[in-house]
């Protein structure tokens, strides 16, 4: 049978398989029949025996489970991930733009702070002005996978 490692206890070994039959399945360390150690979202072949799991082997070229992103984070099927929200930079860039606020939220400290530095001139705060007008409407138009490329994940 086949089916997917739903979880796996670090300290003792045993873990839970899901069938593809719609049944879990429960595993102890010496079921395990592979090299190295199962890991939560592989998708296995195992002998059932009633409710436990024995044999158990990783299926080649199966696809297995992604970590999932961290707390907060905005995650693109199959593409980059941010702890960033484009719509928190908007909002950031229409309300504090000229002092560049935004451009430090999305760890772009160059640019941010020379739009603090222009903002100390009458011209500059206008050149900022318009430049945080055009940063606020970028992230709003700006697809989700897009601005995970552009401001990927800080760490």
């Amino acid at each position: 049978m086949r089916g997917q490692i739903l979880g796996v206890d670090r300290r003792t070994g045993e873990g839970l398989v899901s069938g593809d039959d719609g049944r879990r399945y429960t595993f102890r360390p010496d079921d395990w029949a592979h090299q190295g150690e199962p890991s939560v979202g592989a998708y296995v072949d195992f002998d059932a025996e009633q409710s436990r799991a024995r044999s158990i082997f990783p299926v080649p070229a199966a696809p297995q489970a992604v970590a999932p992103p961290a707390v907060g984070a905005v995650a693109m099927p199959g593409g980059p991930v941010t702890d960033r929200n484009k719509y928190i930079a908007a909002i950031l860039a229409f309300l504090f733009g000229t002092l560049g606020i935004h451009r430090f939220y999305l760890g772009r400290t160059g640019s941010g702070i020379a739009m603090l530095v222009l903002t100390c001139t009458v011209v500059g705060l206008l050149v900022t002005g318009l430049w945080a007008l055009v940063d606020c409407i970028r992230h709003l138009v700006m697809s989700d996978a897009a601005f995970a490329a552009r401001y990927p994940r800080k760490g």
